[in-house]
C-alpha cells in the first residue's frame, strides 16, 4: 500500500521545503509501474498530503498561494511527517503549537523529519533532546541557543537519528527525501527519481562541499556508490588501484575488474577524470589569479607538467588557453 506522507503547511513556508521534497516522492517515475524491468505491484508507493496549521490556505515566503488538503486537530494517518522550514516558524506562538500537535500525535507515526528551520517545530517537543541533528549552517547557533539539549551538526547534509530526521537548508530536503525513498523503495528506485529530477544521489561531504557527477551516482548501486562520493572529495589523496581497493575491501586485481565492470572505465581514468573535471571548473570561475601550477598541485597532480600534457589530451587545448576563453565571456560548448 501506499505511504502517506504529510507535509506540514504554515504562513511563510519555504517554498523548495515543500515543493522539492513532494516532487521526489510524487515523481514522473512512479508513474510507471516498471522500474528495471520489473512490474511493481504497489505503485505510487506514495500519496503526499499538505496538513495546514491554522487553516486551508497558507502564503509562502514567496508569495506562493498553497491549498492544504488537511487542518490538524485530532489524529491523521501518516506514514511520515516533513516539516518544512521557513520565517513563519518564528512567529509567536507557530512553532508552540505545531510541537503540541506533533507530540500528541508523534507515537502514531514511523517517521518524523524536518527539513532546514523546520526543527523550531521539532525542538521544543522534547523529542529531539540528546539526538544528533541539522539544520541550515546559518541557523546552527540560534538552534544550539535555544535548544541547549541538541547535539546539532552544523555541516551535516541530513542526519538519521532513531526514527527522527533532519536536514540542512533548502536542497537539502531533496537530498533527504531521496535517502527516504531510498531506505523505502531500494537504490534503484532513489536513482531513478534522481535522474528523472537531475539532482545528486549522495553529495559529498557536508553542506560546504560540492557534488559529484550525476552519471556516476546513477551507475554505482552498489558499495562504489559511496567511494565515486569518496574519490570526488578526496582528490588530493592516494587514489591508486591499491588504495582504492583497501577502501572497498577488494583485492586490486579484483577491484580493478568489478570497477570497470561498473563503470564502464578504469580506476586509473575515471581519477584522472575526476581530477580534470574539477581542474577544468576551477579555471573557468573565479580562480584567474591562482596558477596553472597551483590548480594542478590542487586536484592530486605532482607535476604541473604532466598535468598540463593530461588536460590538452582530454580538452584540446592548454590550461591557460582554456582559461582565456573564459575571461574573454561565455563560450557555447557543442560535441
Amino acid at each position: 500500500m501506499s505511504r502517506r506522507i504529510g507535509f506540514l503547511g504554515f504562513d511563510g513556508l519555504q517554498a523548495l521545503d515543500l515543493f522539492g521534497p513532494s516532487d521526489a516522492f510524487r515523481s514522473d517515475v512512479f508513474l510507471n509501474r516498471r522500474l528495471n524491468g520489473e512490474v511493481q505491484a504497489h505503485w505510487p508507493p506514495y500519496d503526499v498530503v499538505v496538513i495546514g496549521l491554522t487553516g486551508r490556505r497558507f502564503t509562502t515566503s514567496s508569495g506562493i498561494v498553497v491549498k492544504a488538503d488537511r487542518i490538524i486537530g485530532g489524529r491523521i494517518e501518516l506514514d511520515t511527517l516533513v516539516i518544512p522550514g521557513g520565517s513563519g516558524l518564528r512567529r509567536p506562538g507557530i512553532a508552540e503549537k505545531a510541537a503540541a500537535w506533533i507530540t500528541a500525535q508523534a507515537p502514531h507515526w514511523r517517521r518524523i523529519a524536518s527539513i532546514c528551520t523546520g526543527i523550531h517545530a521539532l525542538g521544543p517537543t522534547g523529542l529531539l533532546d540528546g539526538r544528533r541533528v541539522s539544520t541550515h549552517w546559518t541557523a546552527s547557533q540560534d538552534m544550539a541557543h535555544r535548544f541547549p539539549k541538541l547535539r546539532i551538526d552544523p555541516n551535516a547534509l541530513y542526519i538519521k537519528d532513531g526514527k527522527f530526521y533532519t536536514s540542512a537548508g533548502i536542497t537539502a530536503g531533496i537530498d533527504l527525501s531521496l535517502a527516504l525513498i531510498e531506505e523505502d523503495e531500494g537504490p534503484s528506485a532513489a536513482l531513478a527519481v534522481a535522474r528523472e529530477l537531475v539532482v545528486y544521489l549522495k553529495r559529498p561531504g557536508g553542506q560546504n562541499q560540492f557534488s559529484e557527477p550525476l552519471h556516476f551516482q546513477i551507475t554505482a548501486t552498489n558499495r562504489f556508490a559511496d567511494l565515486v562520493t569518496w574519490i570526488h572529495s578526496h582528490l588530493l589523496a592516494d587514489l591508486s588501484v591499491e588504495a582504492l581497493a583497501a577502501r572497498t575491501f577488494l583485492s586490486p586485481r579484483h577491484f580493478a575488474r568489478e570497477f570497470k565492470r561498473e563503470f564502464g572505465t578504469t580506476p586509473a581514468s575515471f581519477v584522472q577524470e575526476a581530477r580534470l573535471a574539477d581542474a577544468s571548473r576551477k579555471l573557468s570561475n573565479g580562480h584567474r589569479r591562482v596558477g596553472i601550477d597551483a590548480i594542478a598541485r590542487s586536484v592530486g597532480y605532482v607535476s604541473e607538467d604532466v598535468f598540463r600534457r593530461a588536460f590538452e589530451r582530454r580538452f584540446g587545448v592548454s590550461p591557460s588557453a582554456y582559461r582565456a576563453r573564459f575571461a574573454n565571456g561565455p563560450t557555447t560548448h557543442r560535441p
